[in-house]
């Protein structure tokens, strides 16, 4: 590649390059200019996002950067499509960021691929292929696939996918690194992977279906995560649940008013079939709860609520478990990494009440009315153990952007691959 060379310095721009210039150009590469006070991860990444619209096939980074410094220039740097190339810095950082900036390319892409591409049996397919190159002979996988889920009783991923000609799947992998086949399972991950959400017959718009190939989201998160953890000699046994569909119509889709009965025992009536994600969690919280592991996240691009209460720039976090709870949040402001967390109790799991089963699975009215984002995850509450210990939910609000800010291309962000690794390796 061009050797164009990108460095920091808190000398002011040339006065021809305009008042308060954060950005000049040299004979062979850039100067970022760093203010002495404020945000100076923000003007990095809104440098970066100036030089990837120069379409430079890629950058070298040189002098004095922080890892922060240098991760800030990358996400941003990052575009969706043809993305520049980055050398790092020839520091002690060095090693560290390549493992992470390949999760998150892996992550990004695997989240901006198309919907045509992306089917559920693809996104399994993906995402096991991947933990096998990074986890070798330590992974195994299982597949459960179309009508095997519905006579193994995982009602929630089946009735979503019916609706498609391509089949659901419940992907299982299993990293064990013990070499002992009873060796307990550390940890749990479970990821929502709708790889289209028309929103059923309770249908989308247009402009609200445009961007629904991210609703994958949540699998490729927690796909990223469990790769960079075991790239980074992760040496606990941990298991990851992708709950894989497309929700379409058809006169094979389920429809309102239709009543799931989950293999605990809890029935479900479906009162809007664009609350999908959570159905298709429930299965996997149930599968992840059965193998005894203390700790289970699951993450999910699940509700609009979670964007209207924080943007796109933050994760919302949920759990029952202070001590789990708190445990995220340290993992990810050791990480730099953005998340917030929301209200989450027990009488959530009354919020969406129903006359002809336990539960429904939202509230009959747009985006599931108010609290809409801790209802779901009182909804999901349902499916773990009664006290929630050792559970963690993320509505990934920061997973995608739709279009482009000063600081972030469009499409995916993989935000948060690197605060959950960071809490496989550090939760005991």
């Amino acid at each position: 590649m061009t050797d164009f060379s990108v460095s920091l310095t808190t000398e002011q721009a040339p006065t021809t390059w305009g008042e308060n210039a954060r950005f000049s150009i040299t004979d062979n590469g850039a100067h970022i200019h760093l203010p002495d006070e404020g945000d100076n991860l923000r003007v990095i990444q809104q440098a970066a996002r100036r030089l990837d619209g120069l379409n430079i096939p890629g950058v070298t980074l040189t002098g004095e950067w922080t890892a922060a410094q240098q991760w800030a220039f990358a996400i941003s740097y990052t575009r969706a499509r043809n993305p520049g190339e980055i050398r790092w810095c020839e520091n002690a950082d060095k090693t560290d960021l390549a493992q992470k900036y390949r999760a998150l390319l892996f992550t990004r892409k695997l989240v901006n691929d198309t919907p045509e591409d992306l089917s559920p049996e693809n996104l399994a397919n993906r995402a096991a292929e991947w933990l096998k190159e990074v986890g070798g002979d330590h992974v195994t996988v299982t597949q459960t696939v179309g009508e095997a889920l519905k006579d193994a009783g995982w009602v929630g991923i089946y009735n979503v996918g019916r609706g498609s000609e391509r089949p659901p799947v419940l992907l299982e992998v299993d990293y064990n690194p013990t070499g002992n086949s009873d060796a307990p399972v550390s940890a749990v991950l479970v990821g929502k992977g709708i790889t289209f959400d028309s929103g059923g017959y309770s249908i989308k718009s247009s402009e609200g279906m445009l961007d629904m190939k991210c609703d994958m989201g949540g699998a490729a998160t927690v796909t990223g995560s469990l790769g960079l953890a075991i790239s980074q000699g992760l040496n606990k046994r941990v298991k990851l649940l992708l709950c894989c569909a497309e929700n379409l119509i058809s006169g094979h889709a389920y429809k309102l008013g239709d009543v799931l009965t989950y293999k605990n025992g809890q029935t479900v009536e479906i009162v809007n079939t664009d609350a999908e994600g959570r159905l298709v969690l429930a299965d996997g919280l149930l599968a992840a709860t059965a193998t005894g592991a203390p700790l289970i996240i699951d993450a999910a691009t699940l509700t609009g609520a979670a964007t209207v209460a924080l943007g796109h720039d933050y994760h919302a976090v949920f759990s029952m478990d202070d001590d789990a709870r708190e445990a995220m949040l340290q993992s990810a402001k050791n990480e730099g990494e953005k998340f917030w967390p929301l209200p989450l109790e027990a009488w959530h799991q009354d919020r969406c009440p129903s006359a002809f089963a336990d539960t429904a699975n939202s509230r009959a009215q747009k985006g599931g009315g108010a609290g809409g984002a801790s209802n779901a995850a009182g909804f999901l509450s349902r499916f773990v153990k009664a006290d929630g210990k050792g559970w963690i939910h993320l509505d990934l609000a920061a997973a995608y952007h739709g279009s482009s800010t000063p600081e972030m291309p469009v499409g995916a962000t993989a935000a948060g691959i690197r605060s959950i690794a960071r809490l496989l390796h550090d939760y005991a």
